[in-house]
């Protein structure tokens, strides 16, 4: 085993981590010192930052997003089926049919239920 051989490893890690260091030391120097009032406000969460971690919050936020994940990884089924079209033939085009049929049912049921409804 030569040291040498390991001069490659050190000399990446060496070069990442001073990288790193100088990108963090470059956020802090150049950031700005007091964050303006749109970088505290709330975002993606539903409610303020910074407050009591007990503090109630509105559950309706939570379930749009489970339902955008939701429908959102069924749509990301598509795509394989999308490119494999031509090979899959009349036995996938039924398939994906079926499935699309059960995913809109899906959705009339949400949307009739009230779950997109932001009151």
């Amino acid at each position: 085993m030569n040291v040498a051989e390991y001069f490659p490893v050190l000399l990446f890690v060496l070069v990442a981590g001073g990288l790193g260091v100088v990108l963090l030391l470059l956020g802090v120097v150049l950031g700005p010192r007091n964050p303006y009032d749109e970088k505290l406000s709330q975002y993606e969460c539903g409610f303020e930052a910074f407050e009591d971690s007990r503090m109630r919050f509105d559950v309706r936020y939570y379930l749009v997003a489970i339902l955008f994940i939701l429908f959102d990884l069924e749509i990301a089924f598509l795509f394989p089926w999308a490119v494999a079209n031509q090979q899959v033939g009349l036995v996938g085009f039924s398939t994906v049919v079926v499935f699309l049929v059960i995913l809109t049912v899906g959705f009339i049921y949400e949307w009739k239920k009230g779950a997109l409804d932001w009151d």
